[in-house]
């Protein structure tokens, strides 16, 4: 299995606690006590990455990009960043259901190892998709009950609805869609593309800060 489950302890530490902000006039939702934060709080840069779990551009940013982010701006304190649900088809609904399953440590855990396995859970055969989803869920800790009772809660069906709705609302069209203080960045980008658009992110941060 991925070596994602052992990033489960480690990952206690890195999810930051925010509390929900004011309406932004760029659109995009503030951030809620439903959004899985990670990076500090009082990170100046924020990245807000709508996505389908079934997507494989998002799967190249999460595998080529991601890591290098994490590293230089999440783990320096410069930024935090939030997975928001964009689902494209079914089984990208239903992987969005499972990682939202998961407790709140174990949600990024559930998408590295979704991406990575992509391949084997993504099908036009609901029932295969299901299976294989729910054989990831148990070997993540989420039990075979738990997950059967996840895929039918109709307000964790209805979350993920309202989160591409408002994706939607903010002009959201293809993902993976970024929105870096608010600003739209679409499509997986290479790390020196993606690291102009944070260090552009910052610089603005920076400056606002100095304005009386």
């Amino acid at each position: 299995m991925s070596r994602c489950w052992l990033f489960v302890f480690s990952i206690l530490a890195f999810i930051a606690v925010v509390a929900p902000g004011a309406a932004r006039a760029d659109g995009v939702p503030p951030i809620t006590g439903d959004d899985v934060v990670l990076g500090k709080a009082d990170a100046p840069v924020t990245i807000i990455e709508y996505a389908s779990l079934s997507c494989p551009h998002c799967a190249e940013f999460e595998a080529e990009t991601w890591p290098q982010v994490k590293k230089e701006w999440l783990e320096t304190g410069k930024a935090k960043y939030v997975f928001r649900d964009f689902p494209l088809n079914g089984p990208a609904f239903r992987g969005s259901l499972l990682a939202r399953c998961a407790a709140r440590a174990e949600f990024y855990p559930f998408i590295e190892e979704l991406y990575a396995n992509q391949n084997t859970w993504v099908s036009d055969d609901e029932a295969a998709t299901m299976t294989a989803l729910q054989r990831i869920g148990v070997v993540g800790g989420v039990s075979a009950d738990r997950f059967a009772a996840c895929q039918a809660d109709k307000t964790l069906q209805q979350k993920i609805a309202a989160s591409e709705a408002a994706a939607q609302a903010a002009g959201v069209d293809s993902t993976p869609t970024f929105f870096i203080n608010g600003t739209k960045v679409a499509g997986a980008l290479a790390y020196s593309d993606f690291n102009k658009a944070l260090q552009t992110a910052a610089a603005a941060a920076v400056a606002a800060a100095k304005t009386p």
